[in-house]
């Protein structure tokens, strides 16, 4: 089967003008793959120092407690709620609502947003308890 030369291209991402709602969906993915991978890393290493005893429950609680402990703990919290409030965007679109326009915009804008707030909160209550 020989290639036709005046074939179209298919559009690449440079040729696309960004909006809220392209942004929003490549941070769900993102946000999924890092959870994917980075939190089944972190849960794994807990539910092992657990099973392993305290000393290495210990060793867990001291990285974790870390600076960069922490720092990856907030990511995975950012990324949880962030993946979380996209999908239930995602889930209203598949159910037929939201394609408006400006709606889809208000929604790919307030979807990053809800996520920073939660974690905000959750991090708040877990830092002053």
């Amino acid at each position: 089967m020989a290639a036709a030369k005046n074939r179209p291209l298919s559009p690449h991402l440079q040729i696309w003008r960004w909006g809220p709602a392209m942004a929003v969906s490549i941070l769900h993915r993102v946000t999924g793959n890092g959870l994917a991978f980075v939190g089944l890393a972190v849960l794994l290493w807990w539910l092992g120092a657990l099973a392993s005893g305290p000393a290495a429950y210990d060793g867990f609680l001291a990285h974790a407690g870390a600076w960069y402990g922490r720092v990856v703990l907030v990511g995975l919290t950012w990324a949880f709620f962030n993946h979380m409030a996209s999908g239930l965007r995602h889930f209203v679109l598949d159910i037929g609502a939201g394609y408006e326009l400006k709606t889809n915009a208000l929604w790919s804008v307030i979807t990053p947003i809800a996520a920073l707030v939660l974690t905000l909160a959750v991090w708040a209550a877990i830092l002053l308890r």
